[in-house]
């Protein structure tokens, strides 16, 4: 990157999950390695990046109008580099859309690429041509490439796992990330025990399918028995992980989870529908009692746990009984929060052939009743915590004389006692109020 003359700026736009973070995190963190300085804005960069993601419509519709307005800024600086990488460009028919629409686009890589990706900058600088690698043969794990984390979050993200054998209906993931493989315990205890001593209270685990993690490996090591072992390590710290498929929440993982008070009480456990007959197209391997059972375990085992949730609303041939069968099952879960969406077709998947003749009106209706059940819900869930104390994480001021602070539950508190931050402290809630909890300092 010697054309231009001094250290390379660069920036990077993340979409999607906590998992495209991570890859972020490691992209910047070889960038840096190479002599790359990052900046806060694309108007600064040398090199702007887009880590992209495919889950849903709208999250494309985002990138591909981001991307179309750095049309005036590639024509400013004809030198900049943009690069698009991630879960959207590894559909082939999209990226050679995207290559061919936007002409200012320099590099498209895949999923598989992020260890490559220096030499691919390279090559496109030296060779003077576009660069597109849309697919790969074979998916890698991404081992020990280092990674330049966003201390702006207060948390840390660790992949312990890449890729899904689950292959839901609609769902692009598994063509997109590749099959499930998992990381050597060894080295996520290494980067786990590397984040503890940067001072990192909050470090959260990252798979498409936590829970799964460990087939394949020849050690044997289960995810229960990982967040045995990581829980062992000195320090001061929650451990959180993401995400959960209910089909292999054991009971073996809320009893580790109650076991260790260094386990954050806080699972993401998506159920997609409340309806068996949508689960079933959906190839969900559970009905809505076998999943209810599992909470109910669970808040025995583990009494303060917060589960979340998704929830797609609107899949193909989901009738008012389905979606009312959504519903009962959202007031018997009592979920602390859910993220709810209206169905996004994925072409590829097999969901993409079914008949869809529900009104887009219809499914928003549906949506924003769920969401208004959902709201009342989280609204009792939280009411019930006032007068309690709770360990909190200190995330920053955020207005005058205020800072805000994370609960082992997610729940996020409004304090008016001052803190340092990425430290914990000791609280009492004492309000809740315009959809916020509030509480004050207790010196200890």
């Amino acid at each position: 990157m010697l054309r231009f003359g001094r250290k390379p700026s660069l920036y990077i736009r993340t979409y999607g999950c906590q998992q495209n973070v991570a890859d972020s995190e490691r992209i910047r963190g070889l960038l840096e390695l190479c002599g790359c300085v990052s900046v806060s804005s694309e108007e600064e960069a040398d090199l702007i990046l887009f880590n992209t993601c495919a889950v849903r419509g709208h999250a494309e519709d985002r990138v591909i109008g981001n991307i179309g307005n750095l049309k005036a800024l590639k024509k400013k600086h004809p030198q900049t580099i943009l690069a698009v990488g991630g879960c959207m460009v590894h559909q082939e028919q999209v990226a050679n859309d995207l290559f061919k629409r936007f002409p200012y686009i320099d590099i498209i890589f895949n999923t598989n690429d992020l260890h490559a990706i220096p030499q691919i900058i390279l090559d496109a600088l030296t060779s003077g041509k576009r660069v597109l690698r849309p697919t790969c043969s074979e998916f890698a794990l991404n081992e020990d490439i280092p990674a330049s984390r966003d201390n702006a979050i207060c948390r840390a993200f660790i992949p312990i796992m890449y890729g899904c054998d689950n292959f839901c209906s609609y769902c692009i993931v598994p063509y997109v990330r590749g099959r499930e493989r998992s990381r050597r315990p060894d080295t996520i205890k290494a980067e786990f025990e590397a984040c503890v001593k940067e001072g990192y209270r909050d470090i959260m685990l990252l798979g498409q399918n936590v829970n799964s993690y460990g087939k394949g490996l020849s050690c044997g090591t289960s995810f229960p028995d990982l967040l045995t072992d990581l829980q062992q390590t000195p320090g001061d710290y929650w451990i959180r992980f993401i995400s959960s498929n209910p089909n292999d929440a054991t009971s073996t993982l809320f009893d580790t989870m109650a076991s260790s008070d260094k386990i954050a009480r806080h699972v993401h456990l998506a159920v997609q529908s409340g309806s068996d007959r949508i689960l079933k197209m959906m190839n969900r391997h559970y009905t809505c009692e076998e999943y209810l059972s599992i909470l109910n375990y669970a808040h025995k085992v583990v009494p303060d746990l917060f589960f979340t949730s998704d929830i797609i609303v609107g899949f193909p041939g989901e009738t008012e009984e389905d979606f009312l069968k959504t519903v009962e099952l959202l007031k018997r879960a009592r979920f602390y929060a859910i993220f709810s969406f209206i169905y996004s077709k994925r072409e590829g998947t097999k969901a993409a052939l079914l008949p869809d003749e529900t009104p887009h009106k219809l499914k928003a209706e549906r949506l924003n009743y769920l969401n208004e059940i959902q709201r009342q819900i989280t609204e009792e869930l939280e009411t019930a915590l006032i007068g309690s104390r709770q360990k909190a994480l200190c995330l920053g001021q955020i207005g005058d004389g205020m800072y805000e602070y994370r609960l082992s539950n997610n729940a996020e508190v409004t304090v008016d006692s001052p803190g340092e931050r990425n430290e914990f402290y000791t609280i009492e809630i004492t309000d809740y109020k315009n959809r916020r909890l509030y509480g004050k300092g207790i010196k200890e």
